[in-house]
C-alpha cells in the first residue's frame, strides 16, 4: 500500500465477520449481573438483624444508607469496567488464581478491619461495627470482581508470574500468516490458498479491514476499486475451507497502519505476508519474519527466454501503433510487436525480449504471419 492510500478519510466500522473472535458477551453480563446481586445482599444482611429485633429503634437513614451507598458504588465500578469493552476468557487457570488473589486480598483487609474494630472495643450491637461488616464483605466482592476482569480484558497477552512457573502466550507448530491490506487487493494469495499448499493458520488484523473500508468508500475510483476487490477477496478466504483464518480484534492508530502490523507480528509471533516490499523491509530490519508474495510468484514463474514461440491471445491494443497485448497464464504482461491488427484473435508470438521492473516482468513477443494454406 503507498502512503496516500492510507489518508483516506476514516469511514463507518464494518460488522464482525463470522470468523472473528468471540467475545463473550453474554459471559460479561452475567458476572456483572452475579456482582450487583452480590453487592445488594452485602447491603442488606449486616442490618437485617437489627432491623428484625426493634425497626422503631432503626433509623431509615441507617438502613437506607448503606444499601443506595453499596449500589452507587457498584454501579461506578461496572461503568469503569465497562470503559475496557474487549474482553476474552484466555485462560482458566489465571481465572481461578485471580479469584483466589481477590480472596487472600479480601482476608487481608477484613483482618485489618477486624483488628481496628477490637482497637475500638465496639460492641457487637454497634452499628458501626455493622458498618465495618458491610465494608468486608464489599471489599471482598469488588476485589474478586476486578481479578476477573482484569483476566478478561487482558486476554492472551496476560503474564503472571510465579516462583519457577510462568505462565505466558507460547505459540507451538507452524507460525500463523499475519495479511496485510496489499495481500488482500492482490488476490493470488486466494489461488495460494486453494490449491492445498498453505497449510498454517492465517490470521487478519481488524485494522486492515477498516483500511480497505476506508479505501471501498473512498472518492477516487481506483482506490474505491481496490478497497472493493480486497474485501472480495477477504470474503472468498472466509469462506474458502482449504485454510483456518480468524479475524483478531485489534485497533490502530490511524495513519500508523504499518507499525501496528510489524507491533502486532512481534506481540503475537506472526509471520508477516506482503507484497509492500518498503513494509518488507522495515519488518526485516526489526526482526519479523516475513514473506512476500512476490518472491514466491518469480519463483513459480514459467522460465521465458527470448527465441520461445508460444500461442497467446490479443486482448487489446497497445500504447504504440500495431501494438497488441496480451497475459501468460501467471499475469505477466506481453506486449506482441504486429499484433494490434489480431485483437480477440489467438496467434503464434516469438519472444523477443524480458524486462525486469520494479512492478514485476514485462515480456516483448513479436507476431508470427498466419501460415497460408496451400
Amino acid at each position: 500500500m503507498t502512503s496516500s492510500d492510507r489518508n483516506d478519510s476514516r469511514g463507518p466500522t464494518l460488522d464482525s465477520p463470522p470468523n472473528s473472535a468471540p467475545e463473550k458477551p453474554l459471559v460479561l453480563f452475567t458476572v456483572r449481573m452475579i456482582y450487583m446481586v452480590l453487592m445488594i445482599t452485602a447491603s442488606i444482611l449486616p442490618f437485617a438483624g437489627v432491623a428484625g429485633e426493634n425497626p422503631l429503634q432503626m433509623p431509615l437513614l441507617d438502613s437506607l444508607a448503606p444499601f443506595l451507598t453499596t449500589i452507587a458504588v457498584a454501579t461506578v465500578i461496572v461503568l469503569l469496567d465497562l470503559r475496557t469493552p474487549r474482553k476474552q476468557l484466555s485462560v482458566v487457570v489465571a481465572m481461578y488464581l485471580a479469584i483466589l488473589a481477590g480472596l487472600l486480598a479480601a482476608i487481608a483487609i477484613a483482618a485489618l478491619i477486624d483488628l481496628i474494630a477490637n482497637v475500638w472495643q465496639l460492641p457487637e450491637s454497634s452499628i458501626s461495627l455493622k458498618y465495618l461488616t458491610l465494608l468486608k464483605l464489599a471489599t471482598g466482592i469488588t476485589l474478586c470482581y476486578l481479578a476477573v476482569s482484569i483476566v478478561l480484558t487482558t486476554r492472551d497477552d496476560i503474564r503472571l508470574v510465579i516462583p519457577y512457573v510462568e505462565f505466558s502466550k507460547q505459540t507451538r507448530g507452524i507460525r500463523p500468516m499475519l495479511l496485510d491490506t496489499s495481500i488482500l487487493i492482490d488476490g493470488r494469495f486466494n489461488a495460494f490458498c486453494k490449491s492445498g499448499f498453505l497449510d498454517a493458520p492465517v490470521v487478519v488484523p481488524r485494522f486492515v479491514i477498516e483500511e480497505l473500508h476506508r479505501l471501498a468508500d473512498s472518492s477516487d475510483r481506483i482506490k474505491r476499486e481496490r478497497g472493493r476487490r480486497g474485501l472480495d477477496n477477504l470474503q472468498r478466504l472466509q469462506e474458502a475451507r482449504e485454510i483456518s483464518m480468524t479475524i483478531e480484534e485489534a485497533d490502530s492508530p490511524e495513519g500508523m497502519v504499518d507499525q501496528e502490523l510489524i507491533a502486532f507480528a512481534q506481540k503475537e509471533q506472526l509471520r508477516l505476508v506482503s507484497t509492500d516490499s518498503n513494509l518488507v523491509r522495515v519488518a526485516e530490519i526489526r526482526k519479523v519474519p516475513t514473506l512476500n508474495l512476490h518472491d514466491l510468484a518469480s519463483v513459480m514463474q514459467g522460465q521465458v527466454a527470448p527465441g520461445d514461440t508460444m500461442t497467446l491471445e490479443i486482448l487489446r491494443g497497445g500504447e504504440t501503433k500495431g501494438q497488441g497485448i496480451s497475459y501468460l497464464p501467471d499475469g505477466t504482461m506481453v506486449v506482441v510487436e504486429d499484433g494490434g491488427s489480431f485483437i480477440g484473435q489467438t496467434l503464434e508470438v516469438t519472444v523477443s525480449n524480458m524486462l525486469q521492473t520494479s512492478a514485476g516482468r514485462m515480456v516483448f513477443a513479436k507476431a508470427q504471419p498466419p501460415s497460408s494454406e496451400t
